[in-house]
């Protein structure tokens, strides 16, 4: 479903009987907008009322008679193992759940469609809606006088004679389909599975595209029988004691760092924010705060106990005032944040002036960390899991990586002292506001070249070519910068991006691509590695 209104025409064919011979029941979605708790396990395997979604929803269809039952699970799919020992139950893992919509869910039982319901595992019906014969092929439908949520039905033919008010009636609860339909059903599917355009489609997107095609009656439902949990705020409304009996370290985490009661915590909204983690928005009093929960696969790069010394530093060097907790376990943070806030902009001269103030202000702090960053050495170590894995690389990789250890080398003979950088320095990492500004996310802080810090600020989607970054280059030094630390920082960008890039396959081994920046970082790498490489020459 989709919390877009769009508008679309159901008609009422005519009548037969089916036996319905299985259902199936998507469950792989992560549920980002049920953060934070999805971060800990997947949405229909939360106890509501006394009884787990996914459970409820299974018990309702065998005792309507539905025998058999797929369920497709993606996201944590391991917490759905315990179904399999279920009669009847067959567990399906749908592999492009990451990089497809729930139409890819679809797909991967399309050989099992037959007469058969098709269920969203987060959903909660207060009576079963279930039946094992049913009169026509239908979806369901609850009326609702909320504006918003799911996809709003005009309904056409017979249906106009009760009166429907296409403005409250929203598409939600199973839908049925006969063979036929799903025959016909499986071969849209499989149109969209091979089309790249379409990997963001729902799987009832793809049936309302073609509803010509599919006459469908609707079965209304009144409310207070199909409930749908979009967010988490939806849940603790429709169950009132869920937040204290559900089993989540997150929400001991914000009690034990804030001091303060499940109950004192509200306004639970996913937030937008950074690459590399998940993060959510809370609110406790009048205070917002924010929970940072690691993502896949950043524990394996990053020390957790030297970022919590790196952000305790930046704190005291008042580069940093948001930073309440860090675990140097886990890696889960608790900030406070910070409203009014406008996204850094690089063509700004007074805003990079002020950030390159900051970043000059860590390297010459004279303050250190007992841990040193490379990114080669890193992106090395990626590498080499990537390989093992018969990880494919891009054509021109190979010769990039040549050209950035042959960067590397002639690098060597500018380098200083390493200072205590960022390593992560750009635009979405530094907070503006009309009177401050400061820098946040310090999970890859260490001892390097304090040129890294200004390769990042480059490669990470500054926009700017090498004649801008030249340009650049005297607001952080204060003077006009020499050819050798020209040429040094150009290289810098150079292996700044190649880090990143690798580390963007890394992350897109783990079932997280990021394509658009990863052609940024890639281009970045290219780019200024070979300027550098002419200044290196002259």
């Amino acid at each position: 479903m989709t919390n877009q209104d769009h508008l679309f025409s159901y008609q009422a064919p005519s009548s037969g009987v089916y036996s319905v011979d299985n259902a199936v029941i998507l469950a792989a979605g992560e549920a980002s907008r049920f953060a934070p708790l999805s971060f800990e396990k997947p949405k229909p395997m939360f106890e509501v009322r006394g009884e787990i979604l996914i459970d409820r929803m299974i018990r309702q269809l065998k005792e309507a008679g539905i025998s058999q039952i797929y369920v497709v699970v993606g996201y944590m799919s391991e917490d759905f193992d315990y179904l399999k020992d279920i009669d009847g139950v067959e567990v399906i893992f749908n592999p492009a759940y990451a990089d497809m919509n729930n139409f890819a869910s679809l797909y991967a039982v399309a050989d099992k469609l037959a007469n058969s319901y098709i269920c969203s595992a987060d959903q909660y019906y207060t009576e079963n809606i279930f039946a094992s014969k049913v009169s026509a092929p239908y979806c369901s439908a609850v009326r609702s006088p909320e504006p918003g949520g799911e996809r709003i039905l005009v309904i056409d033919g017979v249906l106009e004679e009760v009166g429907v008010v296409e403005s409250n009636l929203r598409l939600q609860g199973p839908i049925f389909l006969n063979e036929a339909y799903s025959t016909r059903l499986t071969e849209i599917l499989a149109d969209a599975y091979a089309d790249p355009a379409c990997a963001h489609f729902l799987w009832d997107e793809l049936l309302a595209a073609h509803l010509d095609e599919f006459k469908l009656q609707v079965k209304i439902y009144e409310p207070g029988v199909i409930y749908e949990f979009n967010y988490l705020n939806d849940l603790r409304c429709f169950d009132t004691d869920f937040f204290e009996n559900v089993d989540s370290t997150i929400l001991d985490n914000i009690c034990n760092t804030l001091q303060c009661k499940r109950d004192d915590i509200s306004g639970v909204y996913p937030f937008e924010t950074g690459l590399s983690n998940l993060s959510v928005l809370f609110e406790v009093g009048e205070n917002m705060y924010v929970y940072r929960h690691p993502g896949a696969g950043t524990n394996e790069i990053i020390d957790r106990a030297n970022e919590a010394r790196a952000l305790e530093l930046a704190k005291e060097l008042g580069l940093d005032s948001t930073y309440l907790f860090a675990d140097p376990q886990v890696g889960w943070k608790i900030s406070t944040f910070v409203d009014g806030c406008v996204p850094f902009d690089y063509e700004n001269p007074e805003q990079v002036e002020k950030a390159l103030s900051l970043v000059r202000k860590l390297h010459t702090s004279g303050v250190s960390l007992p841990v040193t960053f490379d990114y080669l050495a890193l992106a090395d170590e990626m590498e080499k899991v990537l390989n093992e894995q018969g990880w494919t690389w891009p054509q021109e990789f190979d010769a990039l990586r040549h050209d950035i250890l042959c960067l590397d080398k002639l690098m060597e003979q500018d380098r200083t002292e390493p200072v205590f950088c960022h390593n992560d320095f750009y635009g979405p990492n530094i907070l503006v506001t009309d009177d401050d500004m400061q820098l946040i996310d310090w999970e890859y802080a260490g001892m390097c070249d304090y040129a890294n810090d200004l390769g990042s600020f480059i490669a990470q989607g500054s926009g700017y070519d090498v004649e801008q970054t030249i340009k650049m280059l005297p607001l952080y030094y204060g003077r006009i910068p020499s050819p050798e630390e020209v040429r040094h920082v150009l290289g810098a960008v150079g292996l700044v991006g190649y880090f990143w890039f690798v580390w963007s396959q890394y992350k897109a081994s783990l079932g997280n691509p990021m394509d658009e920046w990863a052609r940024i970082w890639f281009d970045a790498a290219q780019t200024f590695s070979k300027a550098a490489f002419v200044y290196y020459q002259e």
